[in-house]
């Protein structure tokens, strides 16, 4: 099986400075014309923000939706000025660019709460954004600018030679729709069930963040048993759990360590017996397609995905039990902090165990946005076991999988010949149709759905981030956000561009059969460049 879309991240400033370079005029242009219509949306949500806010607490509507009008985000000098994409997948960029107008943008995904007085206040509701631009236009020097025509004319005349592309394979299929008013704009083969591949992570974000909410966080804990001295480890499920030095906002198992023995030296103790709980999430741990640098086994407790190389995204080897290697560090910690442990082994924290500390995930968004971006298999995978969990599901692949369809179906999206195995499109059993991708995508941007909006900010953007950054370089860079999916004979691509009478649209393509994945994505990435170019009717 060939995953190549699965690249380990790099930062690339040269390179982003040179495509930031090459979109900056165009995009001004669209911060120019749009600048006053997200005046006017902030001033209208403040009395919303003074109602709603909390201290210390960060919630989905904070999100601005900056991030799903493309090119918007990346106005004028933006994108080299602030720097490179942060952890969760969130660009800095976007943020701060929402944060500059009448600073009601900024918010931070479960980060430290800024100190600077002059830093920004939540972000605005983000729906009210993504309902369109107001006529703002982005222009896009690839693909055909074809004329206005009643009944989706233009648009299926313009589409359809595309996709008829011999890079696409023997059978594709296409989907687009409008996303603030729901109207199909095309479809070729729509409800023709294909393999998804890693389009499939979408579905996984939808039904996640309909069962969880945005803001519900994974808490990892120690225990202490009070009769018999055991520590117990509990695993809560939360892929972004990480030993590293420097946490980068997410959940630490040093300051797990260094808060346990301090509650320990309080209670006089100085050993335990350490063992590890991971009986949230039963049966399988391995993957059907096996043993796989793309993804380690499945469990409640892992930190940093069981990489064993330094990454943090892409094919990497992983070791054998992830849960037991990162006990083994936590025992390490905890010894730098003078509490001695026997080697650790499997257990179960029982109902009389003493929660000593914990230490929590960001808010699910933050997860959500990181698994679209980085098309991280652990993430998408825990979230599908997370969905089985919340909705009573058995917590394995087969229970995740039913989990995911429930939600969707909840959701009252169209789900004829949908098949899910797994939360992250690797298992070729998986079949999805473009109507379907189209009709998530436009779900996760209706105003009634806000918890539903990292779907659409966490799509890697064209030339810029995640599994699309050496992709449009020279074409729609900064203008399509899309999730795109590789396997073996298989190039799917589904997403948002902002067309040139400034509507959001969603679109999904799906092919199989395919010889040459260069030349499907090829064909794939000229034909989303069209759809920005295009005021296609």
């Amino acid at each position: 099986m060939v995953v190549p879309e699965l690249r380990p991240w790099r930062v690339a400033g040269p390179h982003v400075a040179r495509v930031a370079a090459a979109v900056r005029p165009r995009l001004a242009r669209a911060a120019t014309v749009a600048r006053p219509r997200v005046t006017r949306l902030a001033q209208a949500a403040k009395p919303q923000l003074r109602r709603v806010t909390r201290p210390n607490t960060i919630k989905t509507w904070q999100y601005t939706a900056g991030a799903a009008t493309a090119g918007l985000a990346l106005a004028a000098g933006v994108v080299s000025a602030a720097g490179p994409w942060d952890a969760t997948g969130q660009r800095t960029a976007e943020r701060e660019w929402a944060a500059a107008q009448q600073r009601t943008g900024g918010a931070d995904h479960g980060r430290a709460p800024r100190t600077s007085a002059v830093g920004p206040r939540p972000a605005p509701s983000a729906p009210t954004v993504l309902t369109g631009l107001g006529g703002a236009t982005t222009a896009v020097q690839a693909g055909p600018k074809a004329p206005n025509l009643p009944g989706g004319k233009a648009l299926a005349g313009v589409l359809g030679p595309l996709l008829k592309d011999p890079g696409l394979g023997a059978r594709h299929t296409a989907s687009v729709v409008d996303v603030a008013t729901g109207r199909p704009l095309y479809g070729a083969g729509a409800d023709q069930a294909l393999i998804p591949a890693s389009t499939t992570k979408i579905a996984t974000a939808v039904a996640a963040l309909s069962a969880l909410g945005a803001d519900h966080r994974f808490t990892t804990r120690a225990a202490l048993e009070p009769d018999t001295r055991e520590l117990v480890l509990v695993g809560g499920g939360d892929p972004t759990l990480t030993a590293r030095p420097n946490a980068g906002g997410w959940a630490g198992l040093r300051a797990l360590a260094a808060d346990t023995a301090a509650a320990l030296h309080k209670r006089g103790m100085r050993q335990v017996t350490l063992s590890y709980d991971t009986t949230l999430f039963p049966g399988p741990q391995v993957h059907p397609i096996g043993v796989n640098p793309n993804l380690a086994p499945v469990t409640a407790l892992t930190a940093d995905e069981g990489r064993t190389d330094g990454s943090s995204s892409g094919p990497a080897p992983r070791v054998a039990d992830p849960a037991a290697d990162a006990t083994r560090k936590f025992a390490d910690f905890l010894a730098q902090h003078g509490i001695k442990t026997t080697a650790p082994g499997p257990s179960k924290a029982t109902g009389r165990a003493q929660t000593l500390a914990t230490v929590s995930s960001p808010p699910l968004s933050a997860l959500v946005e990181r698994m679209l971006t980085n098309s991280d298999n652990d993430i998408a995978e825990v979230l599908a076991r997370q969905t089985a969990v919340a909705t009573g599901q058995r917590a394995d692949f087969t229970g995740g999988g039913r989990a995911i369809e429930a939600q969707l179906k909840k959701l009252g999206l169209p789900l004829a010949g949908a098949a899910f195995h797994d939360g992250s499109g690797l298992d070729r059993a998986d079949r999805l149709t473009a109507g379907l991708l189209t009709a998530l995508l436009a779900k996760s941007g209706d105003p009634a759905r806000p918890e539903l909006r990292p779907v659409l900010t966490g799509l890697p953007v064209a030339g810029f981030t995640g599994t699309l950054s050496s992709r449009y370089t020279d074409g729609a860079a900064g203008v399509v956000r899309a999730k795109t999916g590789t396997l073996t004979g298989v190039n799917t691509l589904a997403g948002t561009v902002v067309d040139q009478d400034g509507r959001l649209l969603a679109f999904a393509f799906l092919s199989s059969e395919t010889t040459d994945p260069a030349a499907a994505q090829k064909a794939l990435d000229k034909a989303a460049t069209t759809l920005a170019s295009c005021g296609c009717r």
